[in-house]
């Protein structure tokens, strides 16, 4: 995994929202820059407006001065479908929610968590997408 970002993330953002994006579920993790951990926040069973509507809330939960998206690709890093959907997705989260959206590589992030036995595979990778994003900050 890679972290491409909008703006590398300045000092001061040190709490993030991270979602794995799919098409019927979306998984949710939380963490922070000083401990460089993420917590696992289940998954939304939502889509569209629905989606959205159930991020809010999470926001408005958590209060996190970032978000954190996962990008798919192929093995060899080519784009297919769901990369520009979750594209697309990071794009309109910024557009709704006015936080700072940086974009993560999420090669294998559910192979990962499938792998560790999660039992909700989609948080289990959001929690190791933003995992990675914070071991990539200075």
């Amino acid at each position: 995994m890679s972290v491409a970002a909008a703006p590398f993330p300045a000092a001061n953002l040190q709490t993030f929202l991270a979602f794995d994006f799919g098409v019927k579920r979306t998984g949710v993790a939380t963490g922070n820059r000083l401990t460089r951990t993420a917590t696992a926040r289940g998954s939304i069973a939502a889509e569209g407006d629905a989606r959205f509507a159930a991020i809010g809330l999470k926001i408005r939960e958590w209060q996190p001065d970032a978000l954190v998206v996962g990008i798919p690709y192929h093995p060899d890093g080519a784009s297919h479908d769901n990369t520009v959907r979750a594209q697309k997705f990071a794009r309109q989260l910024r557009g709704r929610f006015g936080l700072p959206v940086f974009e993560v590589d999420e090669r294998y992030s559910t192979t990962e968590a499938l792998a560790d036995g999660a039992k909700d595979a989609d948080a289990a990778s959001a929690c190791i997408i933003l995992e990675q994003f914070l071991r990539s900050l200075s």
